[in-house]
């Protein structure tokens, strides 16, 4: 059996704010196996970002982690001084490929002194040795290596992001974390990504979290999926079981609302309401404001999540 080389228990990290604390990350517990993918879905603003950088010990401030564990191969990160995440934990044991490609790479410099910058801080490799490892993962992801010696204004979206997976690859990482590596590109540049992410973790044997909104894309690279609400996961289980059997009306109503291309859908679903505000979060069950099945008991208790079948959690008073 796999071994976890994550293992996340009771995270909270909160962002306190002017107006009040922001619950965005709310006593999160989960594991993640070597070679394996979780997929982590919801809608904007459940905290899924907010959770991939807290992963990273460097929540965005005002944010702040407040209770949990984080276990990287074994390894507590919490509470750890900035400067040993920075030279022993970031980007050699966990590593991050960035929401927006065309933000992530300064464009006053050339991707190859970007690429090498944490080569030659990390490890005692000359600027040559770290060239080369550079043009050896630009090929890796399917790029030319001479790219190291030009500007990101001069690469496609879909070069950037490309370029923005090798970077994170560089020290062999043993977590990935994906923040919507496809959100900013056309379907035919997002099918060319999620087709390399599946060869490198094919080829590689990675461990990555691949954070999106999109449940169609999860299901071409996730082995286990969780969906997050509010701060909180609702359920988690093999990617076969949530989608064929969700067991939380929330993911019930996220997969109803996906066009099927071989079933005949009469109308799609969707979901009333609107997220709730975090600094003052519904009592109970977050989702009972705009759940269809919401009992009394939903409204004044917090369900746990619970195991409904062999590694299949869900958490829902329905259940």
């Amino acid at each position: 059996m796999a071994r976890n080389v994550l293992e996340v228990r009771n995270l909270k990290m909160y962002y306190f704010t002017s107006k009040g604390v922001v619950r965005a990350v709310d006593d999160l517990t989960f594991n993640l196996k070597k070679g394996e993918v979780l997929g982590l879905a919801g809608e904007s603003g459940c905290g899924k970002s907010s959770l991939g950088f807290t992963l990273l010990g460097m929540p965005t401030p005002p944010g702040k982690i407040v209770d949990g564990s984080i276990k990287i191969d074994g390894r507590e990160i919490v509470g750890l001084p900035e400067d040993v995440l920075r030279r022993e934990i970031r980007w050699q044991k966990i590593a991050m490929i960035f929401q927006g490609a065309m933000n992530a790479l300064n464009p006053v410099y050339t991707v190859g002194y970007q690429m090498i910058e944490p080569l030659l801080l990390h490890t005692d490799m000359s600027k040559d040795e770290a060239i080369d490892r550079a043009q050896k993962y630009l090929e890796l992801v399917g790029l030319d290596p001479d790219i190291v010696y030009r500007y990101p204004h001069e690469l496609s979206g879909g070069m950037k992001q490309r370029v923005v997976i090798a970077s994170a690859l560089l020290l062999e990482p043993d977590v990935v974390i994906a923040d919507e590596p496809t959100t900013a590109l056309d379907v035919v540049v997002q099918a060319q990504i999620i087709n390399l992410l599946k060869k490198l973790k094919k080829d590689l044997g990675l461990s990555m979290i691949f954070i999106t909104h999109d449940l169609s894309i999860l299901a071409e690279i996730s082995d286990r999926v969780a969906i997050m609400y509010a701060g909180k996961i609702v359920e988690i289980g093999d990617s076969e079981k949530i989608y064929y059997e969700p067991a939380h009306p929330y993911t019930q109503k996220l997969l109803a609302s996906i066009p099927r291309l071989h079933e005949d859908v009469d109308k799609l679903e969707f979901i009333p309401g609107q997220p709730p505000n975090l600094i003052h979060p519904p009592s109970g069950c977050r989702f009972h404001p705009r759940c269809p099945y919401a009992m009394d008991v939903c409204r004044e208790q917090i369900p746990e999540l619970k195991e409904i079948d062999k590694d299949h959690y869900a958490a829902c008073w329905l259940l």
